[in-house]
């Protein structure tokens, strides 16, 4: 099995070699985050040290999506992979492990229904058709389901609306703690219910609180919103995961070239409360984008094009 990447760094610190090695990656790393910007042979000392790892664990390890500890595991996994920067399809390597698979993200909304009604029938009232309704109330069932989503609701709501602007970063901060630490059996089902109609869709919509954790006066450009993201280990990591379990394949029968829509929709998730937050578009249909724009891109719109399009019109997602 791999070793997480906090067992393999202590284990690659007690060899001397291992650890002159790392030590050298390290620099490489810090030096990612400095200009002027590393020239080619810098690089490819860079790269050098990478290769020098050979078979140490510390190559092939990686993190748990849901670790203690894990922006420090994460911070080793892109120490150790510092070559890999530019942010599109050159970031393939997912420094997650064990991504979901089909059955297990499959909901049944009628039995959740009866569980929430069995619960206490008045709370449904007349809305047992609304999913996201139903998803709402199966999370109240929940002390820590609902103390999270109270948590992130009550961050992300203050100073909206007002001359106050909200506090995305704490707002982000409380989104990642719900998505992170509340079982995926109750955060998927809010995301993600199915709506036939504008009042459920419009509450799937609004589960992030967009207007703090999602939009904002003016759409800044997409590669903006990149270079924000890989300045960030947990957004980079997460970038990294949506990139590979994303990456859409027109001959695949589920629009996936990992031929796994449910590792896929786990990625998604996971980009929710990072500085390149997706979200619902519109009441009436389940496509999302991001909040950015590609004009004015100049000779980078290509770029720009796919990263927005790994949102805005991915087969997969």
């Amino acid at each position: 099995p791999r070793s997480d990447c906090i067992a393999a760094e202590e284990l690659c610190l007690s060899d001397a070699a291992c650890n002159a090695t790392y030590r050298a990656l390290e620099n490489c790393a810090l030096a990612q985050t400095r200009l002027p910007a590393l020239d080619r042979g810098g690089r490819l000392r860079c790269l050098r040290a990478e290769l020098g790892l050979g078979n140490s664990s510390l190559l092939h390890c990686k993190c748990q999506r849901r670790m203690r500890r894990q922006e420090l595991c994460l911070r080793i996994f892109w120490t150790v992979h510092s070559s890999v920067t530019d942010g599109y399809f050159n970031l393939e390597t997912s420094p997650y492990e064990n991504p979901a698979n089909e059955e297990h993200w499959k909901t049944d909304y009628s039995k959740l229904a009866a569980l929430v009604s069995g619960k206490d029938c008045s709370q449904l009232a007349g809305d047992a058709t609304n999913p996201c309704l139903i998803a709402t109330h199966v999370c109240n069932l929940s002390k820590k389901c609902v103390r999270l989503r109270t948590d992130y609701a009550s961050t992300c709501t203050k100073g909206v609306g007002s001359e106050d602007a909200c506090d995305r970063r704490r707002c982000h901060r409380g989104l990642r703690n719900f998505f992170e630490k509340v079982p995926e059996e109750f955060t998927k089902r809010i995301l993600f219910c199915p709506c036939q109609d504008e009042l459920c869709g419009e509450r799937r919509r609004k589960t992030i609180v967009p207007d703090c954790s999602f939009q904002a006066n003016t759409k800044p450009n997409c590669l903006w919103l990149l270079d924000s993201c890989l300045e960030d280990h947990i957004c980079k990591s997460r970038l990294a995961d949506f990139q590979q379990n994303c990456q859409p394949a027109d001959m695949s029968p589920d629009g996936c070239s990992q031929h796994n829509h449910a590792a896929c929709l786990q990625a998604y998730m996971g980009m929710i409360g990072t500085p390149m937050t997706p979200n619902y578009v519109s009441n009436s249909s389940v496509e999302v984008s991001l909040w950015c724009t590609c004009e004015s891109s100049g000779n980078q719109k290509e770029k720009c094009d796919q990263i927005l399009g790994m949102f805005e019109s991915n087969k997969c997602l």
